[in-house]
């Protein structure tokens, strides 16, 4: 109970600091974000409507393949495989697959500074000599494919097509906002492009001024001119380099630090409508919300990060209160939730803000059943790295190797498998027995997940549901649940993940 309490109190700090991703060039490149639960300074906030039915795309509803994956990514799960190699992804896209991932999004491809001797650790660990960093793969040297990292163009192509094989596709995280700090490591190529590649406008420092978000330097890293046509086709010849080489998806760091075209006239660009045009399936950018972030606006272009929802998650999951009315409302300001990427947590949150130290592997799983039991947004499972725990952050520490396996664990498979079967049902969050400790998440009549913080067994008996009448296995534990004029019975035990259909 004290460990519990100590979370809670983590959660709500958690909510109310400052964070920063790490500071100058030995940095990724999220900027410090202002708390992920608070409200925004979004001027589109006031312009928030309602999903039309004629901005919303027809999709698939039933699964596909051997594995019975969702047959588009917005509808079924993301791994996000932080720091592991092309052909470690490769070597595990079986058991990927039979954890229900629609989907793999990668660490960025692109070429980047060679940091510390070219070190393989993802970060310092027991008074280690700075043998790497994970970040060096968000300073991008040129925008050609393969780095000394995750592995050369020809392995991410057998990566593409082994994983086509499995019906998973695979998103690769694209760093077009800016380029490392380090001048001097940034290849020719760029120079000859355009006389001015880069803007020069000294570093952010007011995340509110929305010229100074775009146009200046995100923590001393170089920041593209994504004004100049010609920038804007070579990134686009990237893009589409990465299209053919077998990529089905793009994630975009630090979208809203790029202009859009209905910016003030001085400084806004056509960027994101010429290089969008890159024969993707799935593309999204990573919006952290707060300050002059424009949510609103980006969604117009392309499907945007729920960052705040994440905050939102671990204090919930931390501090055992688990109110549908809290978290029916995804905080993205009325953003359609189908434009949304949601997470428990993202590589920026574990690497950078204590959250990593808040939650256990057990706690995670129970968040990643919510967000991913739900009818809205595209969920991304981040990996945490192999060994590591609430008391060590990086575990067996090293870049290319695959994370801990609790990606593929039996809660977490069955709640993605359940999403690619409910597809386009309505959902429905209730609180059973007006337990805040028990969220039961409802599809239609087809199916419900019921996610249990309570350190105690609960027996729901005549509990009122959605569900059609007949008797249910749960898939997790073999648990029979019975459901008899609109009525569910049955135990939930302390802790549990129930998924039945």
């Amino acid at each position: 109970m004290k460990k519990r309490i100590l979370a809670a109190l983590l959660a709500s700090l958690m909510t109310i600091s400052l964070v920063s991703c790490s500071g100058g060039n030995n940095s990724s490149s999220s900027e410090p974000s202002s708390s992920e639960t608070s409200s925004t300074n979004s001027s589109d906030a006031e312009k928030t409507e309602p999903e039309t039915e004629a901005e919303t795309e027809a999709i698939d509803t039933e699964p596909v393949g051997e594995y019975e994956l969702s047959p588009q990514i917005s509808t079924g799960t993301i791994l996000h495989a932080w720091c592991w190699s092309f052909n470690t992804i490769k070597d595990n896209l079986k058991d990927i697959a039979e954890a229900g991932y629609t989907a793999i999004q990668t660490s960025p491809i692109n070429e980047c500074k060679v940091g510390e001797n070219g070190g393989m650790q993802l970060q310092d660990k027991d008074g280690s000599n700075n043998n790497g960093k994970w970040y060096y793969h968000y300073q991008p040297t040129n925008y050609k494919i393969g780095n000394y990292q995750l592995g050369t163009e020809e392995e991410f192509k057998s990566l593409c097509a082994e994983a086509k094989k499995y019906g998973i596709k695979i998103i690769v995280d694209a760093v077009v906002n800016h380029m490392t700090g380090d001048t001097n490591a940034i290849s020719e190529d760029i120079f000859k492009i355009t006389d001015q590649p880069f803007h020069g406008n000294g570093e952010v420092k007011d995340y509110n001024d929305r010229k100074e978000v775009t146009q200046g330097d995100l923590l001393g890293l170089k920041d593209l001119n994504t004004q100049d046509p010609k920038i804007q086709q070579y990134i686009l010849s990237y893009l589409k380099q990465c299209v053919a080489d077998g990529a089905s998806g793009f994630r975009y760091d630090a979208t809203k630090h790029i202009e859009l075209s209905d910016d003030p006239a001085v400084y806004a660009s056509d960027f994101w409508n010429v290089i969008l045009d890159n024969g993707a399936e799935f593309q999204y950018g990573e919006v952290l919300q707060g300050g002059s972030d424009r949510i609103q606006s980006y969604t117009k272009l392309l499907n945007v990060t729920a960052s705040s929802y994440g905050g939102v998650i671990r204090s919930s999951v931390a501090g055992m209160d688990l109110s549908a009315g809290k978290l029916t409302d995804f905080s993205a300001n009325g953003t359609s939730p189908s434009k949304l990427v949601t997470w428990v947590e993202s590589h920026d949150n574990y690497c950078n803000d204590g959250s990593w130290s808040q939650l256990t592997e057990e706690d995670i799983k129970h968040g990643w059943a919510i967000i991913a039991a739900r009818s809205g947004g595209t969920p991304l499972f981040f990996s945490r790295p192999a060994g590591s725990s609430i008391e060590d952050q990086w575990g067996n520490n090293k870049i290319g190797e695959a994370g801990s396996d609790f990606y593929k664990s039996k809660e977490v498979a069955e709640v993605n498998k359940f999403r690619n079967h409910m597809i386009g049902l309505e959902e429905n969050l209730t609180n059973p027995m007006d337990n805040e400790m028990l969220l039961m998440i409802e599809r239609g009549d087809k199916g419900a997940v019921i996610v249990s913080v309570d350190s105690s067994d609960n027996e729901i008996k005549d509990v009122e549901t959605k569900l059609s009448d007949g008797e249910y296995t749960d898939k997790v534990s073999g648990e029979t649940f019975t459901v008899k004029d609109g009525k569910i019975s049955g135990t939930v035990k302390a802790g549990a993940i129930i998924v039945l259909y």
